[in-house]
């Protein structure tokens, strides 16, 4: 039976057999998602049950037939039928049975009409106007669906009015603003509410209002001081601002006094990694895993940031406790792939990543298994390796391709790298990965016009591609005396990405290349601060150079040659400027 045709089989057996139901009576409510583990739940409130009643012969046909139509396939028929059935019962088993069938079908019509009759037979169930929450806010109807919440407050239950506000950043702007208003005329009828406060400046930090969020925390915070979302937000709120010493002694200390709160100490770790304060984020994390031993996320967490800190044995016995963990082992695997090659024991690191079958590390997996075998000498076996897993997944085939294409260009093999991309575009023209990488290849050939025409290729295809328009201004700034179509093309790539650190540093090379260097030295100080990788180190050392701030420029340097002592750009650089004695 297909998975359609079964789920719709067994939520309809629950009607096999019975011949009478409790008209008004209600199921167990749901229980809600909660967007903020810590939001305390109001109690439910009992909906009024009323008289037993039996269907009658009608209705009952009505339900038995849509039961028969589900398991012949007629879904259709069977919608139809549970929806009538609904409007002559107004049972609410029949009405929550018919809204499941609707939402499998996807059919909306059926879902607003059914959700409106449940609200017409229970007025006061809070689960039909959550139901109704729910439509309104598929409708785009916001002003209706905060009513309905609004509803379920008044009724004594959990509105889940932070579930909204977590929403707004998915919303178009003119959403969010009428949002904004919504719940500033909702906190204004419900001043004392302490869900609707913290909601209403979870909405104005999400979108872009850190300032006015913390000026609405504050009184909800003098009022209870240990409402406990309330802290977790301020401590996001604070180093949204800037305020990055005073977030982090708010979330130590809150994180301290509330030790059960995991959000706290999370984002205390978080915040400790973002600010390269990697020995207490280990010690953070390592709290947090011991103190939450079912939370596998935390434990993997610690893991990583042992690996950054050099404790490998660490960073081992963590990572195997979570290869029998179902949902991390995969990436347990791949960190552990990640610690033999630091190791230098390439052999147990393919085994490792052999080991990952699933999930976003899958490729990232195959591709380092490929390459630690071809650059022990065995590329025929590599490639063998990734063109078995394409023909046996031809879904990914593209992906699979992309890894046989980025394996070669590791490998510094682009004439190969050409040839295979070039057999991958075959079947797949418009892929815009595919494209960029032969354009990457092409550039490295020193075939310029082709990685232009594929760049080319790639705007015209997707005009808001960053990425390409991008590549595209920097090959023109690198290889010709284009320099204004150049510049056209990273101004459009930075509009859409403005803090972007590859862009900034296009857009300071081509400003260097037409002689700003002023101008120049200001895009590659921000994208230098942001990634201070040795190609930007390059370009910014070699402005600084050139401007007589060579001390600066050493120091630069130097910094990138510890990251990376054979960089191709930043060695070119120095023999260049004839810089030896660095």
């Amino acid at each position: 039976m297909p998975r359609k045709a079964l789920y719709l089989a067994i939520s309809l057996l629950a009607f096999t057999g019975c011949a009478s139901m409790d008209r008004e009576a209600p199921s167990a409510p749901a229980e809600p998602a909660e967007p903020q583990e810590t939001v305390t739940e109001a109690e439910p409130v009992a909906e009024e049950p009323v008289a037993e009643g039996s269907f009658r012969p009608e209705e009952l046909y009505l339900l038995l037939t849509g039961e028969i139509a589900a398991q012949r396939g007629q879904y259709d028929v069977t919608l139809a039928n549970y929806v009538e059935a609904a409007r002559q019962t107004r049972d609410t088993g029949v009405i929550r049975r018919a809204l499941l069938i609707a939402e499998s079908l996807n059919n909306q019509e059926a879902t607003r009409t059914l959700t409106n009759t449940w609200i017409e037979a229970a007025p006061y169930s809070q689960d039909a106007r959550r139901a109704a929450a729910i439509q309104s806010l598929r409708d785009g109807d916001m002003e209706a669906t905060l009513t309905e919440l609004e509803q379920i407050l008044n009724l004594g239950g959990d509105a889940n009015f932070d579930s909204l506000a977590a929403m707004a950043p998915r919303l178009p702007a003119d959403q969010q603003q009428e949002l904004l208003r919504l719940f500033d005329e909702l906190q204004e009828r419900h001043p004392d509410n302490e869900e609707i406060r913290y909601s209403n400046a979870l909405l104005q930090n999400l979108t872009g209002s850190p300032q006015t969020a913390l000026d609405t925390l504050a009184p909800l915070l003098e009022q209870d001081p240990e409402f406990q979302p309330a802290l977790v937000l301020q401590g996001e709120v604070l180093y949204d601002l800037g305020r990055t010493s005073e977030a982090l002694q708010h979330l130590q200390t809150s994180s301290r006094r509330y030790p059960d709160n995991r959000q706290l100490g999370t984002l205390y770790a978080r915040i400790l990694v973002n600010e390269d304060e990697l020995r207490a984020a280990q010690d953070e994390f390592a709290r947090l895993a011991e103190r939450f031993p079912d939370e596998p996320g935390l434990r993997l967490s610690w893991a990583l940031v042992a690996i950054e800190n050099g404790e490998l044995d660490l960073a081992r016995e963590q990572l195997e406790r979570l290869t029998r963990s179902r949902q991390y082992s995969s990436q347990a695997y791949y960190y552990l792939g990640q610690v033999a090659e630091q190791e230098g024991n390439d052999d147990k690191a393919i085994t490792l990543y052999e080991q990952v079958t699933e999930g976003t590390h899958y490729y990232p997996a195959l591709s380092r298994a490929a390459e630690l075998r071809a650059r022990d000498g065995d590329l025929d076996a590599a490639l063998e390796q990734i063109r078995s897993v394409r023909a046996a997944n031809p879904d990914d085939a593209a992906n699979l391709w992309l890894t046989e294409v980025n394996l070669l260009q590791s490998l510094d093999r682009h004439d190969m790298a050409v040839e295979t991309a070039n057999e991958a575009l075959a079947a797949y023209p418009e892929n815009q990965s595919l494209l960029y990488a032969r354009s990457m290849s092409h550039e490295k050939l020193d075939n310029i016009d082709q990685a232009l025409a594929d760049l080319n290729t790639m705007v015209a295809l997707a005009p808001d591609n960053s990425t390409a328009l991008n590549a595209l201004g920097y090959v023109l700034t690198v290889h010709t005396e284009r320099l204004s179509e150049a510049r056209t093309y990273i101004e459009r790539a930075l509009t859409l990405e403005p803090e972007n650190p590859a862009i900034l540093d296009s857009m300071g090379w081509v400003l260097f290349r037409q002689g700003d260097t002023e101008g120049a030295l200001e895009y590659l100080r921000r994208a230098y601060e942001i990634y201070p990788d040795p190609e930007i180190a390059a370009h910014y050392g070699e402005v600084l150079w050139q401007t007589d701030q060579q001390a600066q420029a050493r120091v630069i340097w130097e910094r990138a040659l510890d990251d990376d002592p054979d960089h191709e750009l930043l060695l070119e650089t120095l023999d260049r400027l004839d810089i030896d004695d660095l």
